[in-house]
């Protein structure tokens, strides 16, 4: 038993070191930042747009290639800034092919994104045809929704910088989660029942939250209403 909760704990903790990592370069580079937002922005519009299957695995990867290109661009100038100043000419190099490595990233990134938005008059489709699509499309507001609030969690844990990205700080990701699939259920089901079963599934991962000490129940309180008011004003917004 001793045996398999050390094993949990041990995935966990390998979890937390591969988000603190992520979290470190959004928080020290401009360029990440800026990356990030582009790629969640592009990520909602592709969706918004119905894209097909394809076109969104295509832009998934596009964009996946830049963030990791940048995060690799970073490590390699943290080890280096800790090699000999005797190297400092091939040190420079190393680092300009690494920054290389991210241009030629984002062109593509550029190129794919230009070849996929404007291959049918994207214009008129964002503002007619597909808006109808979306707005009928209950899966679609959905992904988009809790897209949107594990990205408010980020920049919410990001900002606070306190606790690790899965267990505790501002504000608690498993509320905003649990909380926006219940307003979800609240928006799109008639079913008194399961809208009310979802609710005490939700109060029962925030309360979990604090009763295992990982989060405060302000922490809890913050993430639930980020969950829940993400979910009221994107739904409206979509389906009208």
């Amino acid at each position: 038993m001793n045996q398999q909760k050390a094993k949990v704990h041990t995935i966990i903790d390998s979890f937390n070191a591969a988000i603190e990592g992520f979290l470190y370069v959004i928080k020290t580079q401009r360029n990440m930042r800026i990356h990030f937002l582009l790629a969640v922005l592009v990520l909602l519009l592709g969706i918004y747009l119905n894209f097909t299957r394809m076109e969104l695995i295509a832009l998934s990867l596009i964009c996946g290639m830049v963030l990791i290109s940048e995060m690799f661009n970073t490590a390699m100038e943290i080890m280096l800034n800790y090699v000999e100043a005797s190297h400092a000419r091939w040190v420079r190099r190393v680092k300009d092919i690494s920054a290389g490595a991210v241009l030629i990233a984002s062109i593509c990134a550029v190129i794919i994104g230009y070849l996929l938005f404007f291959k049918n008059n994207v214009l008129y489709q964002l503002f007619n045809y597909q808006l109808l699509k979306v707005s009928q499309s209950d899966w679609h507001i959905s992904f988009i929704i809790l897209i949107v609030v594990i990205s408010l969690v980020i920049m919410g844990k990001t900002i606070f910088r306190k606790g690790t990205p899965l267990r505790g700080g501002m504000p608690s990701g498993h509320s905003a989660v649990a909380f926006s699939v219940w307003m979800l259920v609240a928006l799109i089901s008639h079913n008194t029942l399961l809208i009310f079963i979802v609710f005490i599934l939700a109060l029962l991962v925030a309360q979990s939250r604090i009763a295992r000490h990982y989060h405060t129940a302000v922490e809890v309180i913050a993430g639930s209403a980020i969950g829940i008011l993400a979910t009221v004003v994107i739904y409206r917004l979509l389906a009208g």
